[in-house]
């Protein structure tokens, strides 16, 4: 068990459905300032891409370049790397988390909650599987953007210390974003990882950021700076989580659920 974990959060604009321009640009940006001591590097959401729904234009398959890429990256920055891409698999597209580690193994998850008010339900499939990581002995829950707003989905049971969500959530809907985040680690008594871009889309839709790592009372132990290409590197510590369940057990008396 590492007690402190180093986790590297990433807030940048992002080309539209230009892949090659997206790896360019993050491969520079890591290279310049992710510190070698890192854990844990987090990309947004369809970081490769900005969120679209033009799937069969964009998407890649499983050894496509944007894989590909991670597992340089991670192998390069001796980190796990992790953000979400559009794959192509058995005939259907997915908005597909990677959970990439240094030596080239990876684990996957597809984003549960497809967002229907874009048609994102209508363009991929939807994940059946919650996915559960360890890190150095930590144990990490990695979700997508919409499913911020669905609790049960998200619900500790004991199973996890940190949720990640990477996002493309755009600003006029952030007051939500700032704090469904800070409800998550409440409720969860969990540190959060909130990633999301910034910048206008191919859509004319505009992001604002507001990145962030919560500790699990919900307040801020890094926060990037809205409308601002921003890296951060924040030190989560196991003594102060387990110390804080230990003292204030709420998960005791939380309702027994099971999602169908």
């Amino acid at each position: 068990m590492k007690k402190d974990l180093k986790v590297t959060i990433v807030q940048t604009s992002l080309a539209w459905e230009n892949a090659d321009a997206n790896l360019s640009a993050f491969t520079q940006k890591l290279e310049k300032t992710v510190p070698s001591s890192t854990d844990l590097i987090v990309l947004p959401e369809m970081f490769s891409t900005g969120f679209t729904m033009n799937a069969s234009a964009v998407s890649e398959t499983m050894n496509g370049k944007t894989v590909e890429w991670m597992a340089k990256t991670s192998a390069q920055k001796k980190a796990v790397i992790t953000g979400s891409c559009v794959i192509k698999e058995n005939g259907k597209y997915y908005n597909r988390l990677i959970w990439m580690r240094p030596d080239g193994t990876h684990e996957i998850y597809d984003k549960r909650h497809t967002f229907r008010m874009a048609e994102e339900n209508k363009t991929y499939a939807s994940g059946e599987k919650k996915l559960i990581v360890e890190l150095e002995g930590w144990k990490i829950c990695p979700l997508v953007c919409y499913d911020l707003r669905f609790p049960v989905w998200s619900r500790n049971k004991g199973d996890y210390d940190v949720l990640v969500y990477v996002a493309n959530w755009p600003d006029k809907r952030i007051y939500a974003w700032r704090n469904l985040l800070i409800a998550r680690a409440i409720e969860n008594q969990a540190y959060v990882i909130g990633v999301n871009r910034i910048g206008k889309d191919g859509k004319e839709i505009e992001y604002s950021g507001y990145s962030a790592v919560l500790n699990p009372m919900g307040e801020p132990l890094n926060e990037t700076k809205p409308n601002t290409e921003s890296i951060e590197t924040g030190k989560l510590s196991y003594y102060e989580l387990e110390s804080y369940r230990k003292n204030f057990p709420v998960g005791l008396d939380a309702d027994k659920f099971k999602i169908e």
